[in-house]
């Protein structure tokens, strides 16, 4: 099936994708599983090394990945920090994750039941499925993908039909690794080729909304298999009284209109005490003010246009539904069409409330809504009165802060500063609420959940016979 593409900067058709059939991705699949054993026999260190290779062939081609993947988006800058991000991810996998799998297994280890002897081996699920999402089309495909590759996994991904021009590019860059290429495969598709992979995979990781998500998971327990999930959020930042008005102002514009908001992790409610918010407010309106649009050049200004126009539609429709429940913007507000493609500049509200869905619902936009809070528990009461828990943020004295972080129901909390997990990919952390399901994609879980731990039972002893089970061979 043809499927057309649109560009964020034009809002024109200009590019189409033809979909894998479900027939397509068994064949791909079979092709995976059957390269799969000789890879994992590399072992971590010759797997580390394939990889490396991979590393280099991603910064041989930097210029034409980057290149697609800014039309895709229609921003610059971030297509190099994302394939910058890439490569950094396998540096950082290559070089620690061989000493992780090699402390996995243990040897012969007494057990509580005397004579007996256990041995673990941990093997790793044959075929892993990809499903991206379209805000940040090459990191998230790959962030899954890389640590299951170091574990003995063959990879099959399925980026989005909304930003796929980079693939063909991404493809060259896999094929200059043969080894890889044998069980790292990208195919193009829609909905019903995500639905074909999880029917053909062991494992499946799936990045993007919660009601896709549901899907998601629901088709990966009628196969059976294991579904990692990082969906929606409506992350909180909680600005204390102790905090610098400007300085927090700063972090929560970056923290929220950073890639447009198009991020999972954007700061997207803000609560802040009644005694700073006029000085709070006076410094967040400037600072937004002074945002620049990459429009028309690309290669300058801030942020850029939504990646799929529809997005903006909704991210305008909370903002109109809000100002017609008794919202004030104060700066931004409206999408402009430029050049074809819809802008948004960074939009901050004020007497917004619980039910609006400004604050009910993922925006994934450059909007910041601010309420403000007189008592911390009130705060913390809103920031957790919500169906998501990814992660959230809290700005001021670092002993409070962190205080107040204890009791935030998300998987991470930054402490002044937001939106951390963006780019600290080392720490641990779990998605509460609907914000996803299943182990950490960051930190050591993010390649040992590719492992399933078997267990060798060693008896160096007399094994029992029949008559230890006969009646009346057991004390009473």
């Amino acid at each position: 099936m043809r499927i057309p593409v649109c560009n964020p900067r034009t809002g024109e058709i200009d590019y189409a994708i033809d979909a894998a059939s479900a027939a397509e991705i068994d064949a791909a699949a079979a092709r995976l599983r059957a390269n799969q054993p000789a890879w994992r026999g590399l072992g971590a260190e010759g797997r580390a090394a394939v990889l490396l290779k991979w590393a280099e062939a991603l910064q041989a081609n930097m210029g034409p990945i980057c290149s697609k993947l800014s039309i895709d988006t229609g921003r610059l800058a971030i297509a190099n920090i994302e394939l910058l991000g890439v490569v950094g991810i396998l540096q950082r996998w290559a070089a620690q994750g061989p000493a992780m799998i090699a402390a996995l297994d243990k040897t012969d280890v007494p057990s509580a039941n005397p004579g007996i002897l256990i041995s673990n081996r941990h093997v790793p699920y044959p075929l892993l499925g990809v499903i991206a999402p379209w805000n940040f089309p090459l990191l998230l495909a790959l962030i899954d993908a890389i640590p299951a590759l170091l574990a003995g996994c063959a990879v099959l991904i399925k980026p989005s039909e909304v930003t796929p021009r980079f693939i063909p590019e991404l493809r060259k860059a896999i094929a200059a690794v043969p080894e890889l290429e044998k069980v790292l495969c990208v195919v193009e598709g829609d909905a019903d080729t995500g639905r074909a992979i999880v029917a053909s995979v062991d494992y499946v990781c799936f990045t993007g909304s919660v009601a896709t998500g549901r899907k998601v998971a629901e088709a990966a327990a009628a196969a059976f298999i294991p579904a990692n999930l990082e969906l929606g959020g409506k992350d909180p930042m909680i600005v204390l009284a102790s905090a610098d008005p400007a300085t927090a102002a700063s972090i929560a514009l970056r923290s929220s209109v950073v890639a447009n908001g198009q991020a999972c992790q954007s700061i997207e409610r803000l609560y802040v005490h009644r005694s700073i918010a006029n000085a709070f407010l006076a410094a967040l309106v400037a600072q937004a003010d002074a945002v620049e649009l990459n429009y028309p050049d690309i290669a300058r200004g801030h942020i850029g246009p939504f990646i799929f126009p529809p997005q903006g539609d909704k991210v305008q429709a909370q903002i109109d539904a809000a100002v017609a429940g008794g919202a004030t913007v104060l700066t931004g507000g409206r999408i402009e069409v430029l050049g074809g493609g819809k802008y948004l500049r960074p939009t901050v509200l004020i007497d917004v409330t619980p039910q609006m869905a400004i604050i009910a619902e993922e925006s994934f936009g450059p909007v910041i809504p601010v309420t403000v809070y007189d008592e911390i528990d009130e705060a913390i009461r809103l920031a957790n009165d919500s169906i998501y828990g990814l992660s959230a943020a809290v700005i001021g004295d670092p002993v409070e802060a962190e205080k107040v972080a204890a009791q935030l129901e998300a998987g991470a909390v930054s402490i002044n500063d937001g939106s951390l997990t963006s780019g600290v990919w080392d720490a641990e952390n779990s998605s509460f609420k609907l914000s996803g399901m299943g182990p950490s994609r960051m930190g050591s879980a993010g390649l040992l959940r590719y492992f399933r731990t078997q267990a060798i039972i060693k008896q160096t002893g007399q094994a029992a016979a029949i008559a230890a089970y006969a009646e009346g061979a057991v004390a009473r």
